[in-house]
């Protein structure tokens, strides 16, 4: 019986299998919400951002569902080799501080060909501050309002570094949430998903003990 799951890339599961080993074992890999993520169609993956290991942790935490293709700061692909690997792993290259209408308009090309893109709307780690959302979901969303949002929050993710104590790596995939309002903007939309996300997984600054409230003074 043929599947009706999206076929997941040899490079992308290559790629993800190296850090398994850190991701599952090392750091105690607890997975939930896994049936909130549709096998197939359109799927807008939103995540917090406090550390680099969130996009692999994330990506191995869905694996057996979905290739998740996240929009990625350019500047890895000046990586030799690493740009072979993250093409491979389709993965989109994004300038980021400046509105790279190319890379939004090739994830939404992607995302109406019914291919799961992961978006992080905070644009960057967290470093223990409040960060201001982007536009770049809601303008996502407002493209292709067919696709479902899936928010997740990743916490323990900052502790992978401090060894040799050990972390706890818990994914959350949540229910979907709902696309577009009327009235509401893009930014509107990525500030309510991410406030629903940090509700969940507050600011955490790499390698410190103190976790940051997520109401605090806004620093975007």
């Amino acid at each position: 019986m043929k599947s009706d799951r999206e076929p997941i890339t040899r490079t992308y599961r290559a790629a993800l299998a190296i850090s398994v080993p850190v991701v599952r074992l090392w750091g105690r890999l607890k997975v939930e919400g896994e049936e909130h993520l549709p096998a197939h169609g359109p799927l807008v993956i939103v995540g917090n951002h406090d550390s680099y290991w969130d996009p692999v942790v994330i990506g191995i935490a869905a694996i057996e569902r979905r290739q998740i293709r996240a929009l990625s700061k350019s500047s890895l692909w000046k990586v030799k080799g690493l740009n072979r690997v993250l093409d491979g792993m389709g993965q989109i290259p994004i300038l980021r501080g400046s509105a790279d209408a190319g890379a939004l308009d090739r994830a939404i090309a992607e995302l109406r060909g019914g291919s799961c893109i992961g978006i992080f709307p905070e644009g960057t780690r967290s470093l223990g501050r409040r960060l201001r959302p982007r536009s770049g979901l809601g303008r996502l969303v407002a493209a292709v309002p067919e696709a479902a949002i899936v928010p997740v929050a990743v916490t323990g993710s900052t502790e992978i570094a401090r060894f040799p104590r050990r972390p706890r790596l818990h994914v959350r995939f949540l229910p979907p949430a709902e696309g577009l309002r009327p009235g509401e903007s893009p930014s509107d939309l990525a500030v309510r998903v991410i406030d629903e996300i940090r509700a969940i997984a507050p600011i955490t600054a790499a390698g410190r003990r103190r976790k940051i409230a997520a109401t605090s003074a806004d620093g975007g």
